[in-house]
């Protein structure tokens, strides 16, 4: 993943897993060798980090600091571009987070919609964004979308319109529902210098073919490797090779949501694909049991060899 000559975000970002001791603390050590795992063994040079994928909402303020701090620090010279997720259920700590963004050198943030107290209506949620935004007017800003999580389907295209308005810092969207026609209207009004980045790994060819500028997913932290091929393929006009990608990775998707697929699984996917202690996750998520995790692995490793 590389950043265009105008710093617009192209490519894969890897949403980043939380590293924890097996003692459920934040594990700083672990991010120097992640980030190398990243960058030599998947080709991904882009990362969001304490998102959804991260356990952000099951972080406190100060681990989110720490952590967004390391990621910078370590990626520094080795990643083309980190994005900070800084949204949170109060105003007052997204801006705290935003603030802190620009101190270390993070190359954007991304905000998420509150999903205790929700906003009702697009007006009331472009109020929020703006008002985390103007913390931290400087860097690039995206409109982190995730009904699934939020449970807030507020359609996207009336969030972006006329948004430069409110946030001059604006450069686009992470939207990471399976509403094509919302997320088509989005590319359709897309500015020239905005991203648009899809975050459902199973439905990227889709998004590409409808105008995706990249990708941001927890998948690509241990399947990069192979999106990238799937990018590549698509761009060069070899859709029968991009098909056969992503139906590889919605194989091995497919299965694993079956037998039963969260953040503690995917954790745990990783661990075993990559070799990195990441930790158990943080309750209430649940640890993957091995067994689970080993059927989802031998699936992978018998369609990807």
């Amino acid at each position: 993943m590389a950043p265009a000559a105008d710093g617009k975000l192209t490519g894969l970002l890897a949403a980043t897993f939380t590293p924890f001791t097996a003692q459920g603390e934040v594990n700083l050590s672990v991010i120097g060798p992640y980030v190398d795992y990243l960058t030599e063994k998947q080709g991904v040079k882009g990362i969001f980090v304490n998102g959804t994928t991260g356990e952000s909402m099951s972080l406190s303020v100060a681990e989110r600091k720490v952590l967004a701090e390391e990621w910078c620090r370590r990626a520094k010279g080795r990643m083309d571009s980190v994005i900070v997720h800084v949204g949170c259920m109060s105003l007052k700590d997204s801006q705290d987070l935003a603030r802190h963004a620009v101190e270390i050198g993070a190359d954007g943030i991304a905000v998420i919609s509150p999903s205790f107290f929700k906003p009702k209506t697009a007006e009331a949620l472009r109020q929020f964004l703006q008002e985390v935004a103007r913390a931290a007017p400087s860097l690039p800003f995206y409109y982190y979308q995730i009904p699934s999580f939020t449970g807030v389907n507020v359609p996207v295209r009336d969030v972006i319109e006329n948004i430069e308005e409110l946030i001059p810092s604006f450069r686009g969207v992470k939207f990471s529902g399976t509403d094509l026609l919302d997320f088509g209207q989005c590319v359709s009004y897309s500015q020239p210098h905005w991203s648009v980045l899809y975050g459902v790994d199973e439905q990227l060819l889709a998004a590409l073919a409808m105008g995706a500028n990249g990708a941001v997913g927890s998948t690509y932290n241990y399947m990069g490797c192979y999106v990238n091929q799937l990018i590549s393929a698509f761009e060069t006009g070899d859709l029968v090779k991009a098909r056969t990608i992503q139906f590889k990775i919605q194989e091995v998707l497919g299965y694993a949501i079956k037998l039963g697929f969260d953040v503690g699984v995917n954790k745990q996917l990783m661990t075993e694909v990559s070799g990195l202690f990441l930790g158990p996750p943080r309750l209430p998520v649940m640890p993957c049991p091995p067994a689970h995790a080993q059927l989802i692995i031998n699936k992978y490793h018998s369609i990807f060899v």
